[in-house]
């Protein structure tokens, strides 16, 4: 496998490689100091949320790069950044959500999605040597409009899932889902048309 020098880049390099998919190592400290700031933001809005879910909302604009109008998402919320994470209006996100927004998620409008779904943009290479040095890359999410995910659904890189689909509670969704599917299983296979 090629993979980048093994003279790590540093700071806006590494984050720029990181961004654009290609294999960056996640030890830079310019990635660490922006994971940890996501993290205490996202720390802020859940204790803000438990007194006020209104009052809480800017800080939640604040961590996301986009929230649309009337979304509604419960804590806790685990995410890298939150600011590759958009997430559509009227959109409702259960209790949980993991969302490693390495890569860019993109989560449409009026959406559903259950407690405890994972969104994971991050990958390691297949061979041991790479994955050993800690090299990795990402691969965007793009969830279409009406998007309902049940409980527990596991979402890889690189996937999109089609408009008004619905991907049935703990399926792991390893290839793309057509527009107006049923999905279900590990892996998640489309069980009907809607």
């Amino acid at each position: 496998m090629t993979h980048p020098s093994d003279t790590p880049a540093s700071g806006t390099d590494v984050f720029d490689r990181m961004r654009a998919g290609e294999l960056y190592r996640a030890d830079d400290p310019e990635i660490e100091r922006r994971q940890r700031a996501a993290r205490r933001l996202a720390a802020r809005w859940a204790t803000a949320y438990t007194e006020d879910p209104d009052a809480a909302r800017p800080l939640l604009s604040e961590l996301l790069g986009s929230l649309g109008e009337g979304a509604e998402l419960r804590p806790p919320l685990h995410l890298d950044y939150g600011s590759h994470l958009r997430i559509g209006a009227r959109t409702f996100v259960n209790y949980g959500l993991t969302a490693l927004d390495v890569a860019d998620i993109t989560i449409g409008a009026d959406c559903q999605l259950g407690p405890h779904v994972q969104l994971l943009t991050p990958t390691h290479p297949l061979e041991p040597g790479p994955r050993r040095e800690k090299w990795e890359s990402a691969h965007p999410i793009t969830l279409g409009d009406n998007v309902w995910l049940g409980g527990g659904v596991l979402v890889l890189p690189g996937i999109t899932i089609g408009e008004n689909s619905v991907v049935g509670a703990g399926s792991v969704v390893t290839k793309d889902i057509p527009p107006n599917a049923v999905a279900v299983g590990n892996p998640a296979r489309v069980v009907r048309t809607l």
